[in-house]
């Protein structure tokens, strides 16, 4: 919560007479919470109340007060306790303190309102950004699956001209990675559905391409288009969750990119089955039907996507009153709270589209923690991106049919969902990335290094198959936490949207090689692709490690400079009973 606000409790029958019964035969001013309009004191602004459309702006409601009668000079002993205690003693006694005391929890909200508010935006809000999510990902991907369903064969496409089809997606894609910043300049319900719209239409019109350069064209704007929707989702997911939260979230959408490839696998099974007697080519009729759909849920979007917690239509006006309050703590705790307006933080509450502040998105841009997830996840980008579109034809190429690949390639991907919604959870339990990072990096250079020596070796295929569950769940998960990490460090909604915008700018150069990695000519093995992938996800172990060290590092700097401010702080308001309200902000400490 910000500084400079009173506690309020709501105004219960029951508190009153549990307080007088406590305080027995004291004075009648303090037998009982006085009664009192709520208002701000004198830091804060006058329209803080009313930008939360929380409701509570004039209406009696009771001021708690401090346990210890303030005239006896609690305020002055609570000052000495904490002065004489030190070292780790001295941080958990002042978290706890901090917690109980009563101006630093102004709530307003009890758990079980919180949990029922998160309970309803991960069932409609965030499974339904995951079933985006996995139609853009089936949209972008299901070449692979198109590729040897027959696409290469008609169209006369050499090796180099598909590689091109895959290529110009990510030029585009690269390209255009700056409008994730439009999640905070654009309605969300207007700019969501206008993405889903976009990448529908064009996912339907590769259906009915009939030579290379017009298939070129469309891939390129389908780069453009999923652009617009995918890298920013994680930033849009924070303007509704908090730090500690977002992992799982984040993964539950990420984990519909392994989903949608397992479904698209056995669509592609289905739909070739089908093509056979169909006087439309299986390929086109893939490329129809799984793209079509995303059209119909544009408009369902345009309905369902809120552009902030106070404008959500599934949340009573209770719940948004919940889901607004409590974001508000959660940006109590910024060293960039001063550059945190009000006018950000209201936007939650009304839906209100909000200016940029450049300072923040310049901060943002020079920080070289950004460079370094970047980097990881151009690392992780190098095995991800090549994976989906050359499975099918990996597995066809082991000995396996047409039919038979597409329906091999679906497990190791639902193995991969799994793992992900694991990760995820622990994660957040947890409250680390770096840790999960490097175990998902490792297992998945395992993986592909386990592919690459049995190819090498020319042993069996099943050995080549196994490798391809840690492989995929690895790259899946490790993908999932550098994104979440990203925001999770980042102190400012700028810099949120400008370090997952670097992150894509970056990370999204590694599918121009990854892509690349498996010419025709390294058929059917494709042992230095394999080995390309293992040595960089060993990267993203590495980079991750140094990471963890340089925020160990400033969580220390930072923690060292707050206890001295602390201790040289002497001044001190009077709030209502006595008591007394230290200046400062609490830190913000980065995870690790």
């Amino acid at each position: 919560m910000p500084s400079g606000w009173y506690t309020a409790v709501a105004n219960h029958d029951h508190a009153a007479d549990n307080s007088k019964q406590q305080r027995g035969t004291s004075s009648s001013s303090h037998s009982s919470p006085s009664v009192a309009r709520l208002t701000p004191d004198s830091d804060s602004e006058e329209e803080d109340l009313d930008m939360y459309e929380i409701g509570y702006t004039g209406q009696s409601i009771k001021l708690e007060d401090i346990a210890v009668d303030a005239e006896k000079g609690s305020v002055q002993q609570y000052e000495q306790e904490e002065d004489a205690r030190g070292g780790a003693e001295e941080k958990e006694y002042r978290v706890r303190r901090r917690r109980g005391t009563s101006t630093q929890s102004f709530e307003l909200y009890t758990p079980d309102e919180e949990k029922a508010v998160l309970r309803k935006l991960d069932r409609r809000l965030v499974l339904f950004m995951a079933l985006l999510y996995m139609l853009s990902f089936l949209d972008r991907s299901n070449i692979g699956n198109a590729k040897i369903a027959g696409l290469s064969r008609d169209l006369g496409l050499s090796s180099s001209q598909y590689e091109w089809l895959l290529t110009v997606f990510y030029i585009t894609y690269i390209l255009f990675e700056w409008m994730t910043l439009m999640y905070r300049v654009v309605p969300a319900h207007i700019y969501i559905s206008l993405c889903v719209l976009s990448w529908g239409l064009l996912a339907s019109l590769q259906s009915v391409t009939s030579s290379f350069s017009s298939l070129l064209i469309i891939r390129a704007l389908l780069g453009i288009s999923e652009a617009a929707f995918g890298p920013g989702l994680p930033f849009y997911l924070s303007f509704f969750y908090r730090r500690e939260e977002l992992a799982l979230r984040t993964g539950l959408f990420i984990s519909a990119a392994p989903l949608a490839t397992s479904f698209a696998s056995s669509l592609a099974w289905v739909i070739t089955e089908l093509g056979q007697h169909s006087p439309i080519a299986p390929w086109r009729l893939l490329f129809l039907v799984e793209g079509f759909p995303s059209v119909l849920v544009a408009v369902a979007a345009w309905y369902h996507v809120p552009d902030s917690p106070g404008t959500v239509r599934y949340l009573t006006a209770r719940q948004k009153r919940v889901a607004v309050l409590r974001l508000r703590n959660e940006r109590a705790g910024s060293e960039n709270e001063k550059t945190t307006p009000r006018s950000t933080v209201q936007g939650y509450s009304s839906g209100q589209t909000k200016g940029l502040e450049w300072q923040n998105i310049v901060q943002a841009l020079l920080d070289p923690k950004c460079y370094l997830t970047a980097f990881m996840f151009f690392s992780c980008n190098v095995a991800f991106s090549s994976m989906p579109v050359f499975l099918p034809t990996i597995i066809h190429e082991m000995g396996y049919s047409s039919i038979s690949s597409q329906a091999l390639s679906a497990p190791p991907y639902l193995f991969s969902f799994i793992i992900v919604l694991l990760t995820a959870y622990f994660s957040d339990r947890l409250r680390t990335r770096s840790v999960f990072i490097c175990v998902h990096a490792l297992s998945a250079a395992a993986g592909y290094a386990l592919i690459a020596i049995a190819g090498a070796y020319e042993l069996p295929s099943a050995y080549r198959y196994i490798g391809i569950y840690p492989a995929a769940a690895g790259f899946f998960s490790a993908i999932m936490l550098i994104i979440t990490w990203t925001l999770n460090n980042q102190e400012s909604d700028e810099g949120k949207g400008t370090g997952v915008a670097m992150l894509n700018v970056i990370g999204q150069c590694g599918p121009l090689l990854g892509t690349r990695l498996y010419p025709h000519r390294d058929a059917p093995y494709y042992v230095r692709g394999m080995a390309v992938c293992a040595g960089f996800m060993l990267l993203v172990c590495v980079l991750a490690l140094v990471l963890r060290l340089v925020l160990g590092r400033e969580n220390a700097r930072r923690l060292c400079a707050g206890r001295a401010e602390r201790e040289a702080q002497t001044d001190a308001e009077p709030l209502v009973g006595g008591a007394q309200r230290r200046r400062g902000r609490g830190q913000f400490l980065f995870m690790l």
